[in-house]
């Protein structure tokens, strides 16, 4: 993992409890080592895992801790035994910055399953160091969990395609949808969800966007391309569209009844769980026996297929709807984040912030 001794000392913005207020904080690196890359970050993107972690909602924070996994920078130096990247590249680094490289899902290169996986923060290397993120003026990540941002893709808009992005490509890919022609629910139409829209329409689906209000109808039709707008309220409509869709991922992430969008789901149809939920979800068994449902889930994706991601949302041209802020403004971005007034992701300029004068 590089030599301790020789250290940088670098300004990030952390937690310290679970205020989940940020404020700056002094932390040490570690030497580029072998396989490291460092990076100076130019951008970062603020999900809604980040939320969870600095308020300590799944109760496994440990603090102080600097958030941020959707982190896009410049390559400064690298290690001896990299040979991907160089210096000056532009490079992406979402939530996995470790594994243990020989379990089953690591050997598959699906190292997102690996028990043993590190976290871009909130978590320890295996030299006992914690591991911090996004919120900071650099990182020192294993070459391994880097990937390179296509060339011409705005920093900005390919900060959030690293977790957002990622987590509506890797299922859609896995579980065989994404063939054209199928038609697909997006639940919640938040910085998830408006990816979502936007990859199902690029991959050919016919996309409904399914809401608990009438609010964002004109921006999910008129801005975002869905094809339908459902509100799950109206009782009437979702009756009409029971058995019409091939799968729905589910963004929401706070508890709600899964009934009602089991209901609109073909035979063999699939729910995609991705929202971070720290409460029992419940359905009847019949409506998933009945139809021979699956219910699922699906956490963030591999290297390989963010690579993949990133390759798709060039060709297609596709960008994340964002708003850029600078740091110091970070404590009322995660207000408005909690009150979901954010269309559709917020993005730190980190590098214009100048966290190190």
């Amino acid at each position: 993992m590089g030599s301790v001794e020789a250290q940088r000392t670098i300004t990030g913005w952390a937690a310290t409890d679970p205020t989940g207020i940020l404020a700056p904080y002094t932390y040490s690196l570690r030497d580029t080592g072998p396989e490291d890359v460092y990076v100076k970050v130019i951008c970062c993107g603020i999900c809604h895992t980040d939320l969870h972690q600095i308020k300590n909602d799944l109760g496994m924070s440990n603090y102080p801790m600097v958030p941020g996994h959707e982190v896009v920078g410049e390559v400064v130096e690298v290690g001896s035994d990299v040979s991907k990247f160089r210096a000056g590249d532009i490079v992406g680094v979402g939530a996995i910055v470790g594994c243990c490289r020989n379990c089953h899902p690591c050997k598959r290169d699906i190292e997102q399953y690996c028990n043993k996986k590190i976290w871009s923060y909130n978590d320890v290397y295996t030299d006992g160091k914690p591991t911090q993120g996004g919120f900071a003026s650099s990182m020192v990540v294993d070459q391994k969990f880097v990937v390179k941002i296509p060339e011409g893709m705005d920093p900005e808009q390919a900060a959030p395609l690293l977790c957002a992005g990622v987590t509506i490509y890797s299922p859609l890919s896995h579980f065989g949808l994404k063939q054209s022609g199928l038609r697909g629910g997006i639940l919640g139409l938040g910085g998830v969800g408006h990816m979502g829209v936007k990859i199902a329409k690029a991959m050919g689906h016919h996309v409904t966007v399914i809401s608990s209000s009438d609010k964002k109808r004109e921006e999910a039709l008129d801005h975002l391309g869905a094809d339908e707008y459902l509100v799950s309220s109206d009782a009437t409509k979702m009756q009409e569209k029971t058995d019409t869709l091939d799968y729905i991922i589910d963004t929401v992430p706070v508890f709600h009844p899964l009934e009602p969008y089991l209901s609109l789901l073909k035979l063999d149809g699939k729910l995609i769980l991705m929202g971070v939920i720290n409460t029992p979800l419940q359905f009847l068994t019949p409506v998933v026996m009945l139809g021979r449902k699956t219910i699922t889930g699906s956490f963030v994706g591999s290297i390989k297929e963010i690579e993949e991601m990133l390759d798709f949302c060039k060709e297609k041209g596709l960008t994340s709807m964002i708003e850029i802020i600078k740091m110091d403004y970070v404590n009322k971005a995660i207000e408005r984040l909690e009150k979901n007034d954010v269309r559709y992701r917020f993005v730190v300029d980190v590098a214009g912030s100048k966290l190190d004068q």
